[in-house]
């Protein structure tokens, strides 16, 4: 754990101003972390992380323009030890995959206790992953579940034998709306 001459650099992106600033200051409050850039877009994300190079990178995921997914992976391409907690309202097991894929190594809800987000950017910090029990759960459900159903299948093989919706609609039985 750094110490009070080397606080763990943190980054907050959020493109809500009243939760950036929120985390910031929570974030200054605590001893031996330190909030060194702040951003409001997955492209201002980008150019802050090469300007600061913080430790730790606090992300949100739906940002305007670049996504937070999309910010993790041109920032990991450039700075691949880039170390990213996603702090989001979204826990769809799609966006967690995506989230880790790109390089997350937490992904935190912003329901979470203060107490939990520091000890996340420090175990972060260390090299560890973070992610908690719920979310490892739908993380686990989404790789044991087909991306498609059966269902969703039929669909696409129709669709790529061209037929249009209402032929498809015709074909199973069911209106071209859900087709």
């Amino acid at each position: 754990m750094p110490d009070a001459v080397t606080p763990i650099r943190i980054m907050v992106v959020d493109d809500h101003p009243v939760v950036r600033h929120g985390l910031v200051s929570f974030v200054q409050g605590k001893p031996g972390l330190a909030v060194v850039a702040e951003a409001d877009t997955g492209e201002e994300a980008v150019r802050a992380f090469r300007e600061h190079r913080p430790d730790i990178t606090l992300m949100d995921l739906r940002l305007p323009g670049l996504s937070g997914v999309g910010a993790i992976g041109q920032i990991r391409k450039e700075f691949p030890d880039a170390r990213f907690i996603v702090l989001t309202t979204y826990d769809g097991d799609e966006a967690i995959y995506a989230a880790l894929e790109a390089g997350a190594f937490g992904y935190l809800l912003k329901s979470v206790v203060a107490d939990e987000l520091v000890s996340t950017i420090r175990e972060v910090h260390a090299g560890k992953k973070c992610i908690p029990p719920d979310v490892a759960q739908k993380l686990v459900e989404r790789m044991f579940h087909p991306v498609l159903t059966p269902r969703e299948l039929d669909v696409l093989r129709l669709v790529a034998r061209g037929l249009s919706n209402k032929e498809v609609g015709a074909e199973l039985g069911m209106s071209p709306g859900t087709a």
